[in-house]
């Protein structure tokens, strides 16, 4: 299996509801390094898993909507709790859609598994995979 990565990072304000996040519930902000990975069995006709440009723009795009933002205020997120978990199944879903629409480029449509992984410390990380 092959596989590309490419890697960004975004702040984000954000605030949870329920007993199990403690002192997180309250307003606070997150600091993510995002690397999203790429995978595929077989290379495209030029040699790659995926268009690397294509890939970091779109990933600088998809975190641009998201950055420097109170999520609790982003319609998109209403009433529900933006963990780090849920932001990974988030990006990838967005990532999984520009792969599938072409705007990873024409080889992208042949990533079987796209990875998105949340570094929120050097100590804690979630992450999402899953077919495009």
């Amino acid at each position: 299996m092959y596989s590309l990565n490419v890697r960004d990072h975004f702040m984000i304000a954000h605030s949870f509801t329920g007993e199990a996040f403690g002192p997180a519930q309250k307003l606070h902000g997150a600091t993510y390094v995002v690397d999203a990975t790429f995978r595929r069995p077989a290379l495209d006709e030029d040699g790659l898993v995926v268009d690397i440009a294509l890939a970091a723009d779109t990933l600088r795009a998809i975190l641009d909507e998201m950055n420097y933002r109170n999520l609790d205020a982003e319609p998109a997120f209403a009433g529900q709790n933006t963990t780090t978990e849920f932001l990974a199944r988030e990006i990838h879903r967005r990532l999984a859609d520009a792969a599938k629409s072409g705007a990873l480029g024409e080889g992208a449509r042949g990533v079987t598994s796209i990875r998105v992984k949340l570094n929120e410390s050097h100590v804690a990380w979630g992450s999402y995979e899953g077919p495009p």
